[in-house]
C-alpha cells in the first residue's frame, strides 16, 4: 500500500522552459564566450554546487576565473538573470501541482521532496507556495548528497516514516533518479506531463520503457489508488 508519494522538483512540479529561460549557452552569449570553453568550465563545478560546497556566486567566480572572463558585473549580472528565470518558473507554478500534493495529503498519503539543485534554486523551492506541502524535503544542496545516491533516498524515507516499498516515486528520470528510487525497493513513475516543453540540449530524460507513464498529474491519483492499493 501506498503511504507516501516522493516526488522530484523541476520538470515534475514546475519546469523551466516556461517564461523566460536562462540557459549555459545564454550565459556564454553574454560573456562573448565561446558555448565549449563556457560548458567546460561550468560543468566542473557543477556537482560541487549541487552538493552545496559552492553557492551559485561562488561557483559562477571560478568558473568565469577559469575562463578568463571574471568580473563583480559579470558575476551578478548571470545570478541576476537566473533569478528572473527561474522567478518565471516559480511563478508559474501549475494549478495541478498544488492540486496534485493537496490531494495525496487529504488521502492522509504523505509527500516528499527529492531534488538536486544549486543555492539559488534552493532559496526559490523554500519560499515556494509547493515547499509547506512536502511532509520531508531533501534538497541536495543541504543535504550534501545528490541524487541517485541511496543515501538521500534513505533519508526522505526515514524522514516520513514509512518503509521504501510503501513509496511512490514521481520524476521526469533526469539524474538516473527512477532507477535510484527502484533500487531502493520504491515504485516509481516518469512523469511526462512537461516534456512537450523542453529542448536539446536541456532535455533531462527521453522516455523510459521500462518505467510507468503519468501523462497528466491525476494520473498519479490514479497510480496509487488503482494500481498500488490506496483506497481514497
Amino acid at each position: 500500500m501506498i503511504k507516501a508519494v516522493i516526488f522530484d522538483m523541476f520538470e515534475t512540479l514546475v519546469t523551466l522552459f516556461t517564461g523566460r529561460t536562462y540557459f549555459s549557452e545564454n550565459i556564454a552569449e553574454d560573456l562573448g564566450e565561446p558555448i565549449e570553453a563556457f560548458r567546460k568550465y561550468w560543468h566542473e563545478t557543477e556537482k560541487d554546487r549541487t552538493l552545496g560546497k559552492y553557492s551559485m556566486k561562488e561557483g559562477l567566480s571560478i568558473t568565469l576565473k577559469n575562463l578568463g572572463a571574471y568580473s563583480e558585473e559579470n558575476v551578478e549580472m548571470i545570478c541576476r538573470k537566473r533569478l528572473e528565470a527561474l522567478g518565471d518558473t516559480f511563478n508559474a507554478i501549475p494549478e495541478e501541482s498544488i492540486w496534485l500534493l493537496k490531494t495525496l495529503r487529504e488521502k492522509n498519503i504523505k509527500t516528499g521532496l527529492i531534488t538536486n539543485t544549486f543555492s539559488d534554486e534552493r532559496d526559490l523551492i523554500r519560499s515556494s507556495p509547493l515547499f509547506p506541502l512536502f511532509d520531508a524535503a531533501m534538497i541536495s544542496y543541504e543535504q550534501g548528497i545528490s541524487k541517485p545516491d541511496p543515501e538521500i533516498y534513505r533519508r526522505a524515507i526515514k524522514a516520513l516514516g514509512v518503509k521504501a516499498e510503501d513509496c511512490l516515486y514521481v520524476g521526469d528520470g533526469g539524474s538516473h533518479e527512477l532507477t535510484g528510487a527502484r533500487e531502493m525497493g520504491m515504485k516509481a513513475v516518469q512523469c511526462t506531463w512537461f516534456s512537450r516543453l523542453a529542448f536539446e540540449p536541456h532535455i533531462p530524460c527521453p522516455p523510459l520503457d521500462d518505467f510507468p507513464h503519468a501523462e497528466k498529474q491525476e494520473d498519479i491519483i490514479k497510480f496509487a489508488e488503482i494500481h498500488w492499493g490506496v483506497n481514497p
